[in-house]
C-alpha cells in the first residue's frame, strides 16, 4: 500500500482536486452538493493514482536511470519487486477509478461525461504503450497541461457554466498555457537522460536553452491572457510572473548541464503552493465582489 500510495504523488494531489473544486464553486455561486464532494475526492486521489501510476509502470526502464526518481519527484520500486508492485498499481488504478467514473457519468450531463472520458483518455494516452503522447514533442506539453486543466473544464461543464464568458475563457486558456510552460521547463532537466534512453520530448527536440526561453515566454503570454479578466480577477495576471522569473534564471543552461534546471523545478513545486494560496484569496475576493 505504501508503494501504491507513493505512485500517486501525494505532494501533487491538490494540483488536480483544487481546479475541480474551485471551478465548481465559482460556477455555482458556492453550491456544495454531492457532486462537489465526490468529484473533489476523485480528482484528489484516484485520478492522481491513475495519472502517475500508469506513468511509473510504463516509464520504469527510463526511471531507473533517472537520479530524480525515488522521492518527491516520483516513486521508484526495487527491481526485484517491480513486476509484482506494478501489477498492484495497475489494479489499484482500475479499482479506485471505475466506481467514481461510473457514478459521475450517471449524475452529469452527456456533454460533461464526454469531457470526463476525454480527460481520462488523455491521462492514459500520455504514458501507455503505442500511444505515448509524452514522446511526441510539443504534443507532450499540451497533453500534460490537459491533465490539470481537464478537472477544471469538467467542473465547469458539469455545472453548466458559459465557457465563452469573459470570466471563464481567459482562465481556461491561461491555465492551459501555464501547464504547457511548466511541462516544457520540467523536461529540460531530463534532456540528457531522455536522449540516453532514446526518449523524445519537447526539450530533447528544441534543446535545453531554447526550451527554457520558450517556457519563460509562455508564462509571460499567460499573464497577458489573464489581463482580459474583469476586476478584480485581472489581478491574476500577476501570478504567472514569479514562474517566468524563476525559469529566466536558467536561460544559460545547456544540454550538457541540463540537470541544473532541477533546482528550478524544485522551486516550482513550492511556488505552486504559494500561488495556490494567492489564487484562493483572489477567488474569495471575486466571490464577495
Amino acid at each position: 500500500m505504501r508503494e501504491v500510495l507513493a505512485a500517486s504523488r501525494p505532494f501533487s494531489w491538490v494540483n488536480t482536486a483544487y481546479p475541480f473544486a474551485a471551478g465548481w464553486l465559482m460556477a455555482t455561486d458556492g453550491r456544495v452538493d454531492v457532486r462537489l464532494v465526490v468529484g473533489t475526492l476523485f480528482f484528489l486521489v484516484p485520478y492522481n493514482l491513475l495519472m502517475y501510476g500508469v506513468n511509473d509502470v510504463f516509464d520504469y526502464a527510463s526511471d531507473l536511470a533517472n537520479p530524480r526518481k525515488g522521492g518527491i519527484e516520483g516513486g521508484l520500486v526495487d527491481p526485484s519487486r517491480a513486476r509484482t508492485v506494478h501489477r498492484r498499481i495497475l489494479v489499484a488504478c482500475v479499482v479506485t477509478t471505475v466506481p467514481f467514473v461510473v457514478w459521475l457519468l450517471a449524475l452529469g450531463s452527456p456533454l460533461a461525461g464526454v469531457v470526463l472520458l476525454l480527460v481520462l483518455a488523455d491521462v492514459i494516452a500520455y504514458s501507455a504503450p503505442r500511444l505515448r503522447l509524452k514522446e511526441r514533442p510539443v504534443l507532450d506539453s499540451f497533453s500534460s497541461a490537459v491533465h490539470f486543466v481537464g478537472p477544471l473544464l469538467y467542473a465547469l461543464v458539469l455545472a453548466g457554466a458559459d465557457l465563452g464568458a469573459r470570466t471563464t475563457w481567459p482562465v481556461l486558456v491561461a491555465f492551459l498555457l501555464w501547464g504547457m510552460a511548466s511541462h516544457a521547463f520540467g523536461a529540460v532537466q531530463d534532456v540528457r537522460a531522455d536522449r540516453a534512453g532514446g526518449l523524445a520530448s519537447i526539450a530533447t527536440v528544441l534543446g535545453a536553452r531554447t526550451t527554457v526561453l520558450a517556457a519563460t515566454a509562455t508564462y509571460v503570454v499567460t499573464a497577458a491572457v489573464l489581463l482580459a479578466l474583469p476586476w478584480p480577477g485581472v489581478l491574476a495576471a500577476l501570478l504567472p510572473l514569479p514562474y517566468a522569473l524563476s525559469t529566466w534564471r536558467f536561460r544559460h543552461v545547456t544540454d550538457d548541464d541540463c540537470e541544473r534546471a532541477n533546482a528550478g523545478w524544485r522551486a516550482f513545486l513550492w511556488v505552486n503552493l504559494v500561488t495556490g494560496f494567492l489564487v484562493t484569496m483572489l477567488l474569495i475576493t471575486v466571490a464577495r465582489s
